[in-house]
């Protein structure tokens, strides 16, 4: 009798792996025939060295060069206020007393972000939030880019070193205003004096730091899907897709919410009151 019950459920099994198997074989055939069709309608053209340049490819505007991630960062940060402006004109005045639709959703982004903010710096929630918030919605708007193709900001040293800066700022801001300056030196001679130089030279080092991991971790991404292109050619369709899906969404949401917890937990280990 066990058997016969099991025979059933062996033959179903069965259909299911052939299933299966015919699915990615069909997938397979597709993907190979597309890339056959654009072998035949546009050649498959001579490859030349792979090459990637650190530093981005600079344009001329008017008599000035500027990197051309500098000028996507600042296209982005462009959207970025026209949306604030468009939200702050059409959506704050109809904000009731009680909440309702999109007023729920904002509250509830603006909360939980603070609660965020204010489990890593203390009392700095409110203070804190609206430039995590600006922070977090540059480094998505950079990542969405790269699914057009485009080199990210974040994928340029100079991009990042500029939002390291920031975070240094921050950092010795907040860390001078909680402390005052006796109190900011006094972090430097504990538990001894013997180690304020290193931990000197440690602050001075975060900066760079914080640019190299973001720029290293974005910039290897790019590379792994510029391989990707330039080893399958016109075959890159199908696994292309799948593989942006990780590192050109994925991967940099990664690196965005990474850098964002580190600004936090450099800015709360400043304002943290040692006894």
């Amino acid at each position: 009798m066990a058997e016969e019950k099991a025979t059933p459920e062996k033959a179903e099994k069965k259909k299911k792996r052939k299933k299966r198997l015919i699915t990615a074989v069909i997938a397979i055939a597709c993907w190979a025939a597309f890339g056959l069709i654009m072998r035949l309608l546009f050649g498959s053209g001579e490859k030349e060295a792979f090459t990637v340049e650190i530093f981005a490819e600079t344009v001329h505007v008017g008599p000035i060069a500027v990197s051309s991630c500098s000028l996507w960062g600042l296209g982005i940060s462009g959207v970025l206020i026209v949306l604030a402006i468009l939200f702050r004109i059409f959506c704050v005045p109809r904000f009731k007393e009680v909440p309702s639709g999109i007023q729920n959703l904002v509250e509830a982004m603006v909360e939980k972000l603070e609660d965020f903010i204010t489990s890593r710096t203390g009392d700095l929630g409110s203070g804190l939030s609206a430039y995590i918030m600006a922070l977090a919605a540059y480094l998505v708007g950079c990542a969405a880019l790269e699914l057009f193709g485009v080199r990210s900001p974040s994928s340029d040293i100079l991009t990042t070193f500029s939002l390291a800066l920031v975070t240094f700022f921050l950092i010795n801001f907040y860390g001078f205003r909680k402390k005052h300056f006796v109190g900011r030196l006094k972090d430097y001679v504990k538990p001894t004096p013997v180690i304020a130089p290193i931990k000197f030279i440690s602050d001075l080092a975060l900066p760079v730091s914080m640019a190299c991991r973001l720029f290293g971790n974005m910039l290897a991404g790019f590379i792994i899907m510029e391989l990707l292109y330039y080893a399958l050619g016109n075959f890159s369709a199908g696994p292309a897709a799948v593989l942006g899906l990780y590192f050109n969404v994925f991967h940099p949401l990664i690196q965005a919410f990474i850098f964002v917890t580190l600004t936090l937990s450099f800015i709360g280990e400043a304002v943290e009151v040692s006894e």
